[in-house]
């Protein structure tokens, strides 16, 4: 069994990444290990640095913003901003499990994101500043006139989805919003790619006020569902539902109690016995990432404006997906069974920006010891 080291402030984190960078040794981040199964594996003698202690929630006068340890569970973070009327924006599928074990640091590092995306973007734009350690001892701090920000590195942006091979996330401070007082959301049926697509479309232009904007579909039939919120919430729905009918649409109506249709849409973003695919694509081409859908015989959920996708299919399917998608979409594999993952290259081919993530990985972690093989061509 490897080592675990479970620092209980930064510069413990600090200390225990540059005595492994001293060693050789590489190191393995860990939240609440919800996605450890997400990229590629990195090697078995790994140190795990495990973040669990590093978990302290603050709240700052005003409430528009606080600052949060990356070991802090994200369902935890949510409930205290919650008592001051609060969220953050960022509400991705929170493991696979009963418990929602998702650490802060773990849904930045990987920018896993959910339905509130539509609206407030994805998780970088949440971000106010971020403390980390790098793998030569030192403590990275970013924020607004920091020396970092002047000198033109977005350290934030660069730190969120880099699955921890730039360094460790210890805390963030995060931008904060109104908690909404109600929602509600219209749903509608359709059984052609075509008429869904063009009427999200319309959608999208009619209705810019959306909170959330999702699609499912899974063998030949799906649909819209929307998302609104405010006191009028249920009457502002009802004319979202009157332009989906108004598109060709089926079964238009509107739902008060909608958290439960959310929450099958974040479901949708996970697989615990099959493969699952995050595909992105130009958003006007959705209908024929549901038609790829249907030829591999995946479930399918995503955002409509944002064109993103989840498939859930058999591992054996990836390569028909990614042979099938029109030029310029990509598909990475975040869940896959046991067996496929010595079968399947969870990134795909990579792209001419690996040079720069080669040369980037160099200039934050040049011992290499940050998660090694788990990013894009084994960074």
């Amino acid at each position: 069994m490897s080592e675990t080291v479970a620092p209980r402030s930064f510069s413990e984190a600090a200390a225990a990444l540059a005595a492994a960078a001293d060693r050789a040794q590489p190191v393995r981040i860990v939240g609440g290990g919800s996605k450890l199964g997400w990229g590629g594996s990195p090697p078995s003698r790994a140190v795990r640095l495990q973040m669990a202690h590093l978990a302290r929630v603050t709240v700052h006068e005003g409430g528009d913003s606080a600052t949060v340890g990356a070991g802090t569970p994200l369902a935890r973070a949510q409930a205290i901003f919650a008592r001051a009327g609060r969220m953050l924006a960022i509400d991705p599928q929170l493991g696979l499990g009963r418990t929602p074990s998702a650490t802060v640091g773990g849904v930045l590092a990987t920018a896993d994101s959910g339905p509130l995306s539509h609206r407030y973007g994805p998780p970088r734009r949440q971000l106010l500043g971020l403390t980390a350690a790098l793998s030569d001892g030192s403590l990275l701090r970013t924020g607004p006139r920091t020396d970092h920000e002047q000198r033109g590195w977005n350290l934030a942006s660069l730190f969120t989805g880099s699955f921890g091979t730039l360094g460790v996330i210890l805390a963030v401070d995060v931008r904060l919003h109104p908690l909404p007082q109600a929602t509600a959301s219209a749903l509608s049926t359709s059984d052609d790619p075509d008429r869904l697509a063009a009427t999200a479309q319309e959608l999208t232009g009619e209705h810019p006020r959306l909170e959330a904007f999702d699609f499912a579909w899974h063998a030949g039939r799906g649909g819209l569902i929307a998302q609104v919120a405010g006191e009028d919430a249920a009457d502002r729905a009802q004319t979202v539902a009157v332009t989906m009918r108004a598109g060709g649409l089926r079964d238009a109506g509107v739902r008060p109690d909608d958290a439960a249709v959310w929450a099958r849409q974040r479901a949708g973003q996970r697989s615990s016995d099959r493969a699952l695919l995050r595909v992105r694509y130009p958003p006007d081409r959705l209908a024929a990432i549901l038609r790829v859908a249907d030829a591999t015989e995946a479930i399918a959920v995503g955002r409509v404006a944002l064109g993103t996708a989840y498939l859930t299919l058999e591992a054996g399917q990836i390569a028909a997906v990614r042979a099938q998608l029109p030029a310029s979409c990509t598909a990475v594999a975040l869940d896959l069974p046991p067996a496929a993952r010595t079968e399947v290259d969870p990134w795909g081919p990579a792209g001419p920006e690996l040079a720069l993530m080669r040369e980037l990985k160099a200039r934050f972690d040049p011992a290499g010891i940050c998660n090694p093989g788990v990013f894009v061509g084994r960074i």
